[in-house]
Formats: C-alpha cells, sequence, structure tokens
C-alpha cells in the first residue's frame, strides 16, 4: 500500500524543505530561523525557561564536534545517557555531525545493563549527566573500551572525568584558530551514524544500525503529512534516547524551526505547558489517557456531569455547520493546559480511539502514529486533516507497506519497504536475515488495511492468542475495552492453556483505589470490596465481546506493572511474576 494507491480525499502533502542528511539540515535551519530560540531550557536549580537561539546551537554542535575529534575520537562511537536538555541535544549532533557513531542509552537501565551496552557497542567514550554519574563513573576501574567519560555537569575536569563545559569551551578557542575537520567534515549519508538499543532486556535488546538518509527520509515524510512550522514550540516529556522522542520530539522540531521546551518530569507536564507556552506535544497513551482522565473529572467536579455532555454535545452540533466554540466553551480546560494546544501526537502503542475523540471535542486535536525504531521511526500516521481515531494511521509517502500472508480477515504481518528502514542489527546478521527478507522489513506487527488505505494494528503477533479451536484473539483489544473503566487502571490480558488443550483468556488489572474510594464515599457504587467492583466491569466488557474473547479468570493487584521508559508494559515479565 503505497501513496498512489491512497484515494486523495486526504489533501495534498505539505511542502517540505529537501535534506541530504542532519548535517545539512542543521545549517539550512540556522540559515533560516537564525536569532529565533531553538531551545527553552531550564537553568540548574529551576527559574524561568532560558531561549537559546539556533545560531548559538549550531555554534556549540560545531565546537563539541571539534573538541571530540581532537580528542581522537573521529569514528569513534560516543555513548550518550542522561535526561532530556540541551547538552544532550548538542552531543547527538556533535558526533553524528562529523564526528563518528552516537549510541544513545537509557537512564533508567540499572549500572551492570549499561556496563553490558557499551561493551556490546565497543563505546570509545560516554557523555552523562549528573543524575547517572553512580553508575557510569565506577565503570572507570573496570576493563572496558571507554577512553573517555566526559560529565555534562562538572564545570572543570576532575581528575580521569572530563568536563563538558570545558570541553565546549576549548572547541569553540579551537574553532577561532580555524580547526575544521568538523565544520568541513562530509557526511556518508548510507553508512551507520546513529546504533539504538530496542527496548527489551540487554541481553535480547537488539542494536538498531540507522544512517543519515534513514533519519532524514523520515523527517520528510513525517513533517508532509502533519503541520508544523516556526510557530510552533514542543515540550519535550518523553525519553530522549529514545527514538520516538529523538527524532520526533527533538530533530523534527529543528527541522521545522520551533522551539523545543524541555519538561522538568512527568509531573510537571502541566506548569510546563504553561511556562512555556506549548502548541505541540508528543506523548504515549498512558499520559494522554491520565492527562484526559484528571481534566474531565475536575470539569465534572466543578460544573457538574450533565452540563460538561451538554457543552459537549451543542459544541459538536455547532461543529457540524462550521461554527467552532470549543476553545470558548471550554476556556478553562486550555487554560489549564497552557491554553497554548493545538495538537497531541501520541505513539509507541495504541491510544483508545474515545480518549482521541474526547480531547477533539474539548478543542484540542490528537493523532496517533505507529513506528518502530527499526524504521527509524515512522511507518504510517493520522494527518491533521484526515484521520481515523482507530487507525494507525496512513503509509509516509516514500514508503512501502503491505501485509503478509493476509487470513480471510485481511489481517497479516505487516512489512515495509523503503529508504528509512534501518541498515540492519549491529554483529547480529542472523536476526537481521530473519527481520528483512527481500528487501522488506517484517515488523512482527499483525494488522490490516480498510478500504480508505488507513493502516489497523490489531497486536503485536507474538502476544496473539491462539484459542482451542484456532480463533485469534489479540490482547490489546480487550485490554482497551478494559482500560475505559474508570475504575481501571491498567490491564494485562493473556491466554492459560488448559488440560483439554483449550486457552483460557485471563487478565491481571490494577484498579484505581483513588477513584473507587471517591465514587463509595460519593455513594455513586456500592460499598463493595475492590474484587466485586472489578468483577462487574470484566462482567460488562465481556457483554460486548463475541464468546470467545471472554475473560474467564482476572486477578487485581494495587502495583502498576513492570514498564518501559516509553510507559509501555513489560509484558512477558509481568506475565513470569
Amino acid at each position: 500500500m503505497g501513496w498512489g494507491e491512497i484515494k486523495m480525499k486526504n489533501g495534498e502533502l505539505y511542502k517540505v524543505r529537501p535534506i541530504k542528511d542532519l548535517k545539512d539540515m542543521l545549517n539550512s535551519s540556522v540559515e533560516i530561523y537564525g536569532d529565533k530560540a531553538a531551545f527553552l531550557s531550564k537553568p540548574k536549580g529551576g527559574g524561568a525557561y532560558v531561549p537559546i537561539s539556533y545560531k548559538q546551537f549550531k555554534s556549540d554542535v560545531d565546537a563539541m564536534g571539534t573538541a571530540l575529534i581532537d580528542l581522537g575520537l573521529k569514528n569513534g562511537k560516543i555513548a550518550i545517557i542522561g535526561e532530556n536538555r540541551y547538552e544532550w541535544s548538542i552531543s547527538y549532533l556533535s558526533v553524528v555531525n562529523g564526528t563518528g557513531v552516537v549510541v544513545p542509552l537509557d537512564k533508567e537501565l540499572p549500572a551492570n545493563e549499561i556496563a553490558l551496552l557499551l561493551n556490546r557497542s565497543q563505546a570509545d567514550a560516554i557523555i552523562y549527566s549528573e543524575s547517572v554519574k553512580d553508575k557510569i563513573e565506577p565503570l572507570y576501574e573496570k576493563s572496558t573500551s571507554l577512553r573517555y567519560f566526559i560529565s555534562m555537569d562538572n564545570e572543570e575536569d576532575e581528575g580521569n572525568i572530563l568536563s563538558f563545559h570545558s570541553l565546549l569551551q576549548k572547541g569553540h578557542e579551537l574553532l577561532k584558530e580555524g580547526r575544521r575537520e568538523f565544520v568541513d567534515a562530509k557526511i556518508d549519508t548510507t553508512a551507520m551514524s546513529i546504533l539504538l538499543f530496542t527496548s527489551g532486556t540487554t541481553e535480547t535488546a537488539k542494536a538498531v544500525m540507522l544512517s543519515h538518509k534513514n533519519i532524514a527520509e523520515n523527517l520528510m515524510g513525517m513533517c508532509s503529512m502533519l503541520y508544523i512550522d516556526e510557530k510552533d514550540t514542543f515540550l519535550s516529556v518523553l525519553p530522549i534516547h529514545h527514538t520516538y522522542e529523538c527524532t520526533c520530539g527533538f530533530l523534527c522540531q529543528i527541522y521545522r524551526g520551533c522551539t523545543v521546551a524541555y519538561c522538568e518530569g512527568l509531573r510537571h507536564i502541566v506548569k510546563n505547558l504553561k511556562e512555556s507556552k506549548a502548541t505541540m506535544m508528543l506523548g504515549v497513551p498512558l499520559i494522554f489517557e491520565s492527562m484526559y482522565r484528571q481534566i474531565m473529572n475536575q470539569a465534572i467536579k466543578s460544573k457538574g456531569e450533565k452540563k460538561i455532555k451538554f457543552a459537549i454535545k451543542l459544541c459538536n452540533i455547532l461543529s457540524k455547520i462550521g461554527i467552532d466554540i470549543r476553545k470558548k466553551i471550554f476556556k478553562q480546560i486550555h487554560e489549564a493546559l497552557g491554553g497554548h494546544i493545538r495538537l497531541f501526537i501520541s505513539g509507541a502503542a495504541g491510544i483508545d480511539p474515545q480518549i482521541a475523540k474526547g480531547f477533539r471535542e474539548l478543542g484540542i486535536s490528537l493523532v496517533q502514529g505507529y513506528g518502530l525504531t527499526e524504521c527509524a521511526p515512522i511507518v504510517a500516521l493520522n494527518r491533521d486533516i484526515y484521520y481515523k481515531d482507530e487507525a494507525a494511521g496512513l503509509p509516509l509517502p516514500d514508503l512501502q507497506v503491505e501485509i503478509d500472508n493476509p487470513d480471510e480477515d485481511g489481517i497479516g504481518e505487516i512489512k515495509c519497504k523503503g529508504s528509512s528502514v534501518m541498515l540492519g542489527y549491529y554483529e547480529n546478521p542472523e536476526a537481521t536475515a530473519e527481520a528483512i527478507r527481500d528487501g522488506w522489513f517484517y515488523t512482527g506487527d499483525s494488522g490490516f488495511f480498510d478500504e480508505d488505505g488507513f493502516l489497523h494494528i490489531t497486536g503485536r503477533k507474538k502476544n496473539v492468542i491462539i484459542t482451542g479451536n484456532g480463533k485469534n484473539v489479540f490482547p490489546e483489544e480487550i485490554e482497551t475495552l478494559l482500560n475505559r473503566s474508570p475504575y481501571i487502571k491498567e490491564s494485562l490480558v493473556y491466554g492459560k492453556g488448559q488440560s483439554d488443550g483449550d486457552t483460557v483468556i485471563c487478565a491481571k488489572i490494577v484498579p484505581d483505589i483513588d477513584k473507587i474510594k471517591d465514587d463509595k464515599e460519593n455513594n455513586l457504587i456500592p460499598d463493595e470490596s475492590v474484587e466485586k467492583i472489578i468483577e462487574k466491569e470484566v462482567k460488562d466488557v465481556n457483554k460486548t465481546l463475541i464468546s470467545y474473547k471472554h475473560i474467564k479468570e482476572f486477578t487485581v493487584q494495587e502495583e502498576e506493572f513492570i514498564k518501559t521508559t516509553t510507559k509501555k508494559i513489560k509484558r512477558h515479565e509481568v506475565l513470569k511474576q
């Protein structure tokens, strides 16, 4: 399925500036946007956001790249680990734009796993922040490939630890002296420049090799589908080591002339939205679902459920005749989110269509996309002018996406081919040969296309539950229905084999204890046990499902499920418990 086959009711693609690579992207953005703020950064210890211009950013990238080459790191592998911050962004482009290969790592990993990934990638240097100092600095005494340890927070060199700020200063001095190895470095657009570990245990985590071309093509494709320009400010919330936030929440913004405001942490989202006057935010379903629940609970408490429902109904009727009063009617909600938000983008997992619809009814667009680290990362995206809340989106313009071996319902494995597909898995030819066959990358996800060319994801191929009579049950579908209950915080659906050869559908459920307590106190639900309340919710979900999908057993637990840093449940680890 490609753009030629998709009906053109989705409107023309937005014009995008051609870029060859990330160096070309940064250089051309600086020419166009110059003194405009590329970043809003918080000083140490908090305070107001401080703007950093495009010119300043490029100057710092050139200086750091020059300093890294001066250390003898040309063609080396350099790991970066830390929270979302200006120094991380400098480090990333100062490595890929002329020094060597960048290896972004997850700061939440335990020390032994970080050490293992550093060894697997054969990193020559690591740039790290104070928050992971205790995990990184002990590695100095161990025999690793690391030659340099660079601290983002030390003001001066301390023993074997180099200061990022001293290096940056030295780089600026070397540039003044006429050193141009970094500035004049030619980019091989098809060589490995980025090495990314997929989430999974470190033994099984695959190291994905990406090139400048992979990322540049992905940036041009996604920006031709969603309108983003220099008037936008993005709040950067998700961990930046992850390809979703890195490509779509940092590189995309530098390409389009936006401003990136760094969030101080998940607890500070609302405060930072206000302070930065953010117009857009990238998130995962869990973040948006939680935001929507809080917004609606507060609105209902202050105005009453009947008034809110009537206001939504009125807005929906008026919008059909071209009158949009949502921002006026829901002014308080918009102000609570900073007053400027126009678009939320959800990824990393499928979002409940009711959440996207719910935000839109309040006057805030929410679109979702689908991607994988191996695809740099976007494969399909809903457009701001043409979308289906239940779909993953339309394939990117230059990406071929097809369903392999579809069943009678058109469901099969999603495969894709195009210039944003990875080079392969690092030092793992067997895994590469298994994933890329005849130029097609097999995603491991199941899905289908509808008659309008929208891609729908039914779930991970390996998560599918096959019943005794050979029916396929996708746990993700049932989890979406369970999670709609105000009394269920999260759920995990799985199959359990029986001695008679049948498979029983089971669920692990984390209840929303606070909501249950509140509603009991307000006499909105009977004063029953949590298990009884959840049992009723499970029965209600079963009524909406065909019998072979019915949940036959469930357990309730108070502690939340183990998750990745992009808030995806680590399904197999939870099921092992």
